[in-house]
């Protein structure tokens, strides 16, 4: 759930003579009462904080008293920032010691019990010609904390003692279990002459049953396959003076009407037994999650840990959720619940499913050096490095989706050594192709489609290799090939997305293609577990990649409609918040490129009339010649033929050495 406040827009503060310091009140409407409760109820909330400054300071003092601090819910001065944690005055790029007296931090606060960010106070503004640019995004808060509230069982013995459940005319009892047993009892409550069980009366049957003081009715479901497989299952029970409903996962579920005549009054009297009964026998042995009583959260942890033979949280969530990490992302336990590690994955967000994505221009390039070992963080030791590492040369895999108007133009770059490689690129009418050269005397050329994929359009691209096989996807074709045995696969040195920018002993066709750099949108780019767009976007401090030129992060999908080779102004990453110099914004940045064009439509006019000019004289002076050329050929027919025959024999020597595959 996302919650915005009154500022969520980038301010500006400019440096004056006055010592008042610089404060701003941020307003999310409503009581603050509802969004703790919000806060509380969430399993993670979090507040982006962006702070930049020019000759003015974020953190401390010479005596350690800091410029600016944030106060949260309970109005408790912070002076922690992005990325950083409570009690340290200090922000993200204190973490990462790269901060400079000039400086860009951007970073996230996701201390629960801080949150939300009620007020910004800046003193250090006393400095003429000095400026600083802060922003606060919204609040963000996901999942749901009592969904993961969950207690085990070690014991049949063992049970959790909760007040009465009070059902005089409704009961609603919700919640998730998983065990390996053969049966047990989840819930008991009894009365005088009521009770109400809940219970798994065998592997593959749950039982419902209650009595109102008109005799003991039970509602049965029968699975159809086991419950006791160490998965999570749900259980829904409901009662009201009309009619018993019992659920189970999705199977179909068993109903009863309630008796016109008799007593309709469930009356209760006892403590409640969750995962036991009163006579200490049948227990149950497993797990059991977000329990809710007639909508009521039960915190079942809290609990826990004052009883004995229960311990708070359950594992192995990674057996029945794990699924739920998609695009490479790995199931991590956690006390409470499980967490997708993205790290591995060209994708980000809570289920590895948030693509990332960027708009290159003709200038741009992203190299990423391979390299082993390499630290994650500057004070890690050597052997930590398990994000960038060499990849072993028998396998390749490499993904990545792209969406551009412009053809030729080269996507991906792999560089094994200073003449063998790999490249896919656009070739002049758009078709896809994946250039191999594997040594001096072999190339293999695969054009995998022939229509124009230069359509401003999103198309993804995987390939695979195994050994001597590989496969090749273009959206929705597919193609397959054998190497030659006696072929030697070598380990990578470099990739580049975009424009290579050493270009020397680059092949021809590759060349052409790299001219004008790639325009357009590059997202998901993995190459077997490292993901370079990632790595420049994510962890630029902390990975073996460079960034020339303008790289912009945005979706590939909310550009198609656009015009991706048209004049965009965007944030140079040398020149953080739109500022060009001390004075000029970049909102200039049309304009000037429009007098740029005019000033290159004007040499090009001039040297097409000089070329005009040159080729006037060059004809004259070829019609004097004409006769003696005539009589030159006369004398040397033959060799002129055997020259001939000669180069015909050389390019045909080179054509020899490339093979091309036409799909």
């Amino acid at each position: 759930m996302t919650v915005q406040h009154n500022n969520t827009e980038l301010t500006w503060i400019q440096g004056s003579n006055t010592e008042k310091p610089y404060v701003m009140n941020l307003n999310y409407g409503g009581s603050m009462e509802q969004l703790e409760a919000l806060i509380d109820g969430s399993e993670h909330c979090e507040q982006e904080v962006t702070y930049y400054c020019r000759r003015s300071h974020l953190l401390n003092t010479p005596d350690g008293a800091p410029f600016a601090w944030w106060t949260g819910r309970s109005n408790e001065r912070h002076p922690y920032w992005g990325g950083y944690f409570p009690g340290d005055q200090k922000c993200g790029c204190g973490l990462e010691e790269s901060c400079l007296e000039m400086s860009n931090d951007t970073g996230f606060l996701s201390f629960k019990d801080h949150l939300p960010v009620t007020q910004i106070i800046i003193s250090d503004t006393n400095r003429s010609n000095s400026e600083a640019a802060w922003r606060i995004g919204p609040l963000r808060c996901y999942g749901d904390r009592h969904f993961w509230n969950a207690v085990s069982f070690s014991t049949e013995a063992a049970y959790l003692h909760i007040p009465t459940f009070h059902a005089e005319f409704s009961a609603d009892i919700s919640f998730f279990f998983k065990t390996t047993a053969l049966s047990g009892v989840f819930l008991e409550n009894l009365g005088v002459k009521n009770f109400l069980r809940l219970e798994m009366s065998s592997p593959s049957e749950v039982i419902f049953a209650i009595d109102v003081g008109n005799g003991p009715m039970e509602l049965l479901v029968q699975s159809p396959y086991p419950l006791n497989d160490n998965q999570w299952h749900y259980i829904q029970a409901e009662r009201n003076i009309k009619e018993t409903l019992l659920h189970v996962d999705n199977l179909p579920k068993s109903m009863r009407m309630a008796s016109e005549e008799g007593h309709f009054l469930l009356q209760l009297n006892s403590q409640l037994f969750v995962g036991g009964t009163s006579s200490r026998q049948k227990g149950f042995l497993g797990c059991i999650r977000s329990l809710h009583l007639n909508g009521q959260k039960v915190d079942l942890e809290e609990r826990a840990k004052i009883t004995s033979g229960v311990r708070p949280g359950c594992a192995g969530h990674c057996n029945s959720y794990g699924r739920n990490c998609q695009n490479g992302g790995k199931c991590v336990e956690k006390h409470i619940g499980y967490t997708c590690d993205c790290t591995n994955s060209p994708y980000e967000g809570p289920f590895c499913k948030k693509e990332i994505s960027a708009l290159f221009y003709s200038g741009t390039s992203v190299t990423y050096m391979f390299q082993e070992p390499y630290p994650v963080t500057k004070n890690t030791s050597l052997s930590s490095s398990a994000i960038y590492k060499d990849t072993a040369p028998s396998k390749e895999a490499i993904t990545l989706s792209f969406m551009t108007a412009q053809a030729p133009t080269l996507l991906l770059y792999l560089n094994f050594s200073s003449q063998n490689f790999l490249a896919i690129l656009l070739s002049r009418n758009g078709s896809l192709q994946i250039q191999y050269r594997l040594s001096k005397e072999e190339s293999h050329v695969f054009t995998i489609s022939t229509e124009n994929l230069a359509n401003r359009r999103v198309h993804q691209v995987k390939m695979s290799r195994d050994g001597p096989e590989l496969s090749i996807q273009m959206d929705q074709q597919l193609f397959s090939y054998n190497f030659p045995p006696e072929v030697e696969f070598q380990t990578v040195r470099s990739l580049i997305l975009g424009k290579v920018t050493e270009t020397l002993g680059l092949d021809p066709e590759v060349a052409k293609a790299n001219t004008l750099g790639f325009v357009g949108c590059l997202s998901s780019v993995q190459y077997n577990h490292i993901a370079p767009l990632k790595a420049a976007l994510r962890h630029a401090s902390i990975s073996p990649v460079t960034v020339q030129g303008t790289l912009t992060e945005s979706s590939c999908d909310s550009m198609i409609d656009s015009d991706v080779t048209g004049v965009t102004t965007v944030y140079s990453p040398s020149v953080p918040f739109g500022k060009t110099d001390e004075h000029e914004p970049l909102t200039n940045t049309i304009q000037s490129d429009s007098a740029f064009i005019g000033g290159v439509i004007a040499i090009v006019t001039f040297i097409t009339f000089c070329v005009l000019g040159i080729m006037v004289h060059f004809l004259y002076q070829q019609k004097q010649s004409h006769r003696t050329n005539q009589m030159k050929e006369k004398e040397y027919p033959d060799n002129l033929d055997s020259s001939f025959r000669n180069d015909i024999d050389l390019q045909n020597t080179a054509i020899e050495c490339k093979r091309e595959y036409f799909i």
